[in-house]
């Protein structure tokens, strides 16, 4: 074969190498392109799954969180109720117990309703029964009964006993004409003494200014007054004619002079006054009214000082009861003292006398167991055990020991009954204690 067919040959083979490689490489860039396309999508569906995904996990981890909280919030709700469980049955006892409380309430309501209307009802018998008693003090024979009850109450009071320390409604004749006068009241004082009491409630003027006072307070007052001022004038003039109908009170007692016809009683009359706020007030409207009747001789006497001087009479007693109580003790120990005194003579004399009668017991004593004793003894020395020894000696007996017993025996009673050596009591001697002898110690020799 020639070169230019080997030529041809070669360049046809490149040639068709070179188309071929054209046409492959034309094929290979349409597949790239469909394969860059289909990378593309599958990078966008990559991106958009990466992003799903993404999207899931983190739905998913607040989905754990969430239940975790729920979790929680379980675990805590229950850890509460059953904290609350205790409350919850205290609130329930509380609710039980208010409920009973409510029924109680309205128990003790309709309680005090009737209580409230029995309450009423005691406010307006008390109104009408202060509305009597005002009445009744309008009265003079009432009023003077009343401070006759109230005298006696304080007289109790200081610890007085009647017809004991006072006495009550006592006459005598009080005035230089005879006219016989009845006091109220005499106390009795220490010594025989008396302090004559009376009572005097002069209220007719007092109560009208007290009942002005009430009615300015809330309605109008009497007479037109209605102004403050006006009120105050009429109750000043009042309480004026208050204090001078005390003090007439008093020049009426002043007259009367039962210090006269009482037993050792001072000059003075004591005006007694039942309720603190008359005399302060009649004392009040008239500054002068208390040393005016000391001048007449009448004290004013409230309750209160009047159960001081009850008090000082009363302790006054009291102390006489005891110097009467010492006076009499005084007596019975000098009484008590000069029977002491005798008796101690009669002591002395009986102490004598005893002295004397132990002397003479002594002495006779002494005579008898110098004088009578030894012949007694010597009597008694030949009694029948003493012939029984000797009988005894001579039958059995060793030789010369029964002498010397017999011999032995009558020594020593020879010696007792007044041999020498022994020395018998002088006759003339005393002691102090007489000595008693017994019919043994006499014949047997153990005297003394």
């Amino acid at each position: 074969m020639s070169t230019t067919a080997v030529l041809l040959v070669i360049l046809a083979f490149i040639l068709g190498c070179a188309l071929g490689a054209t046409l492959i490489w034309r094929s290979l860039g349409m597949r790239s392109t469909d394969l860059r396309s289909e990378l593309d999508d599958a990078t966008a569906r990559l991106g958009r799954a990466t992003t799903e995904l993404a999207a899931a996990s983190a739905q998913r981890d607040l989905l754990q969180q969430h239940n975790r909280e729920l979790t929680g919030k379980t675990s805590t709700e229950n850890d509460v109720l059953r904290a609350l469980a205790p409350v919850a049955e205290k609130l329930t006892q509380v609710q039980r117990q208010v409920g009973l409380l409510e029924r109680d309430r309205v128990e003790q309501y309709g309680q005090l309703a009737q209580q409230l209307d029995e309450a009423r009802l005691s406010d307006a018998r008390l109104l009408s029964t202060t509305h009597a008693l005002a009445g009744a003090l309008r009265s003079n024979s009432a009023r003077g009964q009343w401070g006759e009850v109230q005298l006696r109450r304080v007289v109790e009071a200081a610890g007085m006993l009647s017809r004991v320390d006072f006495l009550e409604q006592v006459s005598f004749a009080a005035t230089d004409d005879g006219d016989r006068a009845r006091p109220d009241m005499v106390v009795q004082l220490p010594g025989d003494k008396q302090l004559v009491i009376d009572a005097k409630v002069p209220l007719s003027a007092f109560l009208a200014a007290q009942e002005l006072t009430r009615t300015g307070d809330g309605a109008d007052a009497p007479n037109g007054a209605t102004s403050d001022q006006g009120l105050e004038t009429q109750r000043t003039e009042l309480l004026k004619q208050h204090g001078k109908a005390l003090r007439a009170h008093v020049d009426a007692l002043a007259k009367k002079k039962y210090w006269e016809g009482a037993t050792n009683s001072p000059e003075l009359v004591i005006c007694f006054i039942p309720v603190e706020s008359i005399l302060s007030e009649a004392l009040r409207a008239d500054p002068e009214l208390l040393d005016y009747a000391f001048s007449r001789s009448v004290a004013l006497a409230s309750p209160v000082s009047l159960l001081g001087i009850l008090k000082g009479a009363a302790f006054s007693w009291r102390q006489a009861v005891l110097t009467d109580n010492a006076r009499e003790l005084f007596d019975l120990s000098k009484q008590l003292y000069e029977r002491l005194g005798t008796m101690g003579g009669h002591v002395t004399k009986l102490g004598s006398s005893l002295k004397t009668s132990v002397e003479r017991y002594n002495s006779f004593v002494g005579a008898l167991e110098s004088r009578v004793l030894p012949t007694a003894r010597r009597i008694g020395a030949f009694d029948s055990a003493s012939l029984d020894v000797v009988d005894a000696a001579a039958d059995g007996a060793l030789p010369g020991t029964a002498g010397a017993d017999v011999s032995a025996i009558g020594t020593a009673r020879a010696q007792q009954a007044g041999a020498p050596g022994v020395a018998a009591e002088p006759a003339g001697s005393v002691d102090a204690t007489p000595r008693s002898l017994t019919a043994h110690e006499l014949l047997d020799g153990t005297a003394g």
